[in-house]
């Protein structure tokens, strides 16, 4: 396990364990001293935007093995949280998660994605990788104090209102269930599904690099009737928690899919998102734009 000295007295002890159990170990030993280290991105704006307090001690977890690898593991498609942002978008798995790959090209700068990691920017709370995740189903594998767990993202995001987050549990992986990739079928898939329907879309201030105001996801399953047989819609955007739609997907499920439900599916969108106002945005605006962005999707992809 390696640990650098103080630089300046200013910067961060870094230690690096080298797997799960000296992981645990350096957990107990620097309890409340310390922060969790993957791409460091975010860390660093945070510090030197004065935002949080810089620690005494940094966990890396850069040495923990599989945390930067994608692999099947039985039904499930695993995506290690220390897998960089730019492997996420080109990696020859992931295009069975084609708004992930979506996300991930819309996130930051090019520079950034080559560091980022998608634990980071799940972990941040509010990361663009989220709404595409949510509709995805993902799972997230953490080691607590307790051991080992497995939570879904979206009972996790909602942690931030019941309290029940622990800030010394560590992300290690995403598992997405392979029933919610786009391909291969498996028989029974394909027998029963006669289309998909997914589109991501993220809106910022400017064209170049910038927070998002709005993100939306959308994942739909028509079967061999034209009917909706699955639907997964979320939204999120700025520093407000994405969310999934389950009254918007209620409203389409078992109905023919149509163009015309785009409109009414824009007005249940902005009747259901939660979100917030702030110097760039008000929530109306928020909620309208997820709206439209929403029913648009849905427009575009039907009528394609």
């Amino acid at each position: 396990m390696a640990m650098p000295a103080y630089g300046t007295g200013a910067q961060p002890t870094v230690w690096q364990p080298d797997n799960l159990e000296e992981l645990q170990a350096l957990k107990s030993k620097l309890f409340g001293k310390y922060c969790y280290a993957a791409g460091g991105t975010l860390l660093r704006t945070q510090w030197e935007g004065g935002l949080v307090p810089v620690p005494e001690h940094m966990i890396s977890l850069a040495r923990i093995p599989g945390a930067g690898s994608v692999y099947v593991d039985g039904d499930h498609l695993v995506i290690g949280a220390l897998t960089r942002l730019n492997q996420c978008a080109t990696h020859v798995q992931l295009q069975q998660l084609p708004l992930l790959q979506s996300a991930m090209n819309a996130i930051a700068a090019p520079s950034i994605r080559n560091m980022a990691t998608i634990g980071g920017n799940i972990v941040s709370g509010v990361g663009d990788s989220i709404p595409a995740l949510l509709v995805y189903d993902a799972q997230l594998h953490w080691i607590t104090d307790n051991g080992s767990e497995i939570s879904s993202l979206s009972s996790w995001l909602n942690g931030e209102h019941d309290g029940s987050r622990n800030p010394n549990d560590v992300l290690i992986a995403i598992h997405i269930p392979m029933a919610n990739t786009a391909f291969p079928y498996s028989h029974s898939k394909q027998s029963s599904v006669s289309r998909e329907i997914s589109f991501y879309r993220k809106l910022g201030r400017r064209e170049t690099f910038t927070a998002s105001l709005v993100t939306i996801a959308f994942h739909g399953e028509l079967g061999s009737d034209g009917r909706w047989k699955k639907l997964a819609i979320a939204a999120g955007g700025g520093s407000g928690m994405a969310m999934r739609l389950p009254e918007a997907e209620k409203m389409l499920l078992g109905s023919v899919a149509s163009a015309m439900q785009a409109s009414t599916l824009a007005v249940a969108v902005r009747s259901e998102f939660e979100t917030y106002s702030d110097a760039f945005t008000s929530e109306q605006y928020r909620k309208q734009t997820a709206g439209n962005m929403i029913g648009a999707g849905l427009w575009e992809a039907l009528c394609s």
